[in-house]
């Protein structure tokens, strides 16, 4: 399989790959993709002596065996592969000394993008001034 074949196969991975709304300024997809660009598009510049030597990045053959692997571990998870083999039971998520704690954990990480700036400091101050 050629370099522009196994690129491709990147692309079509990160393309399907979802945007983070807790983070979108840290996204996965373009760190992705600065390490696929560098590995694979990447040329040896022509080199002026032939003394000097070249980068170990640039010199080294890309494995391509290595790279499917990785592409494969994409689409792992950008199809969940792993959370339909290995279900979590109703008993995992709902444990006894607080069952509602992974629905709640949910609500908060779908409101947190939406919430204001007052509102995000007022949940942090709330975090601080906990009675028990």
């Amino acid at each position: 399989m050629a370099a522009s074949t196994t690129y491709r196969h990147y692309l079509r991975a990160l393309r399907r790959w979802p945007i983070d709304v807790l983070r979108p300024e840290l996204s996965f997809k373009t760190t992705i993709r600065r390490r696929v660009d560098a590995r694979l598009l990447s040329k040896p510049p022509p080199s002026t002596s032939p003394s000097l030597p070249q980068s170990s990045a640039t010199s080294q053959p890309i494995d391509e065996t290595a790279e499917l692997a990785q592409i494969n571990a994409l689409y792992s998870l950008l199809e969940n592969r792993y959370s339909k083999k290995y279900p979590i039971s109703d008993r995992f998520l709902q444990p006894t000394f607080n069952p509602t704690y992974y629905a709640d954990l949910l609500a908060e990480i779908e409101e947190a993008p939406r919430r204001s700036w007052v509102g995000r400091m007022m949940n942090k101050w709330k975090g601080f001034l906990r009675f028990s």
